[in-house]
């Protein structure tokens, strides 16, 4: 049966008995007397009519807060789908509610930045990373114009010329941001940003590798080609003259060799190809070792000492002696005659440190922060002087997080400087007995 049958047979089935009723009581009383009670019976089913309209109507101004009323008649079919529109939408807003919290949680958790704006560009809704990228606040900025909250020449012409199709590269706030307009919906546009600073650092990194490179290899080999040149031009050069020329070819030769040595050093580190190879490192006979070619190295010329009262390591026995031998090395290197270096391996409740302190040249503390990048030198031309290759403390970085240390740097020009390695209690093995 359909529903308009549904609603009218019972109401007219009741319209009906009503006027049934008033004629049983005109037949008996006369028709004066019917027709009284037949106004009176309609009136009273418009009363009941009326009072559960004004019922609906004051449900509808307050639905959350006021009961659903009962229904009579007519009226129960009508309560019991507003019952169940109203569990519905219930329902629905409490789906669309998770759903919007989930796309809220999503959205907070992306790297990159995402801005809903309206179609005058106005601020309704963005994750922390567009507040970081962007500088924004959303319980502050909500509500504003963002072009008023960005104040970028070149984002400004970015949107008058609503060329959205290709992305805006924007600096801002000391970082390097790739934007871009997304229109959705009538009403609605997204912007998204990209944070590029961490890219571009490592493609300048990468620039500065190859242009670095090119040039330690290229003094080298301009020397090599030069005498090259020499003995091929003056066949005839006197043997002390060209004992002298093939001695400066073999060590720049040699100094190509370290440099390629530590280049590929540092290319099998950054591997994740090359797991790392864990054993028990023996540290005092590691660190005597390295303390007797340090003094060989010297020449007699420095104080070096050795104190060890550390445990031994779970780690890489080349990897390490490659690490401490640059940090010992450079002690040596950048320490002027008669000065004393002191190498000590200790340990405490935090984990066991490696220390390489010196009463050298000492480094001024604008390098410090840059000493462990691929060829940076404070001093280019006594680095040169000193045959490093730039690459030390680079791969010295790279052994220690390859083990979860970590390298501290302390030092006062002039003064001298203190190298010290910490290792995590993790990384040492307890059963440590000292010798000697």
């Amino acid at each position: 049966m359909s529903p308009q049958l549904l609603f009218w047979i019972p109401a007219i089935l009741r319209l009906v008995l009503c006027l049934a009723g008033a004629g049983v009581i005109a037949f008996f009383f006369g028709p004066i007397v019917g027709l009284v009670v037949a106004v009176l019976g309609v009136g009273a089913m418009m009363v009941t009519h009326l009072h559960y309209l004004f019922r609906l109507s004051s449900w509808l101004d307050d639905s959350g807060q006021s009961r659903l009323p009962d229904g009579w008649g007519a009226w129960t079919d009508v309560y019991a789908r507003l019952y169940r529109m109203r569990r519905d939408d219930e329902k629905n807003q409490a789906e669309l509610a998770e759903w919007l919290a989930r796309f809220r949680q999503a959205m907070s958790l992306l790297p990159d930045g995402v801005v809903i704006m309206d179609d005058v560009l106005f601020l309704e809704w963005c994750n922390p990373a567009a507040q970081q990228h962007l500088g924004l606040k959303l319980e502050r900025d909500k509500g504003m114009r963002v072009t008023n909250l960005i104040r970028n020449p070149a984002f400004i012409d970015y949107i008058i010329l609503g060329r959205y199709e290709q992305p805006l590269t924007l600096a801002l706030h000391e970082r390097k941001l790739i934007v871009q307009i997304i229109p959705f919906e009538n009403r609605r546009q997204i912007l998204v940003t990209h944070d590029a600073t961490e890219s571009e650092r490592i493609d300048m990194m990468r620039r500065d590798f190859v242009a670095n490179a090119s040039h330690e290899l290229r003094t080298p080999l301009t020397v090599i080609n030069g005498f090259l040149e020499i003995a091929l031009a003056q066949p005839k050069l006197d043997p002390e003259t060209r004992t002298a020329h093939l001695t400066l070819m073999t060590e720049q030769g040699q100094r190509m060799q370290n440099l390629i040595d530590d280049m590929l050093t540092l290319t099998r580190l950054e591997s994740i190809d090359y797991p790392l190879r864990s054993e028990v490192v023996r540290v005092r006979p590691l660190l005597e070792g390295i303390a007797e070619e340090a003094r060989a190295l010297s020449a007699g010329k420095h104080d070096i000492t050795l104190e060890v009262s550390g445990p031994d390591l779970k780690g890489n026995i080349d990897e390490l002696r490659s690490a401490f031998t640059n940090l010992v090395t450079n002690a040596v290197r950048y320490t002027p005659p008669s000065g004393r270096i002191m190498l000590r391996w200790e340990s405490d409740e935090k984990g066991a440190h490696f220390s390489v302190q010196d009463t050298g040249i000492g480094i001024s503390p604008e390098h410090i922060s840059r000493l462990t990048e691929r060829f940076y030198r404070v001093d280019k031309s006594r680095s040169r002087e000193t045959q490093g290759t730039g690459l030390g403390l680079a791969i010295v970085r790279h052994v220690l997080l390859r083990h979860r240390a970590v390298l501290d740097i302390q030092s006062v020009p002039d003064h001298g400087s203190t190298f010290t390695v910490h290792f995590p209690a993790s990384q040492t093995i307890e059963d440590f007995v000292q010798a000697k």
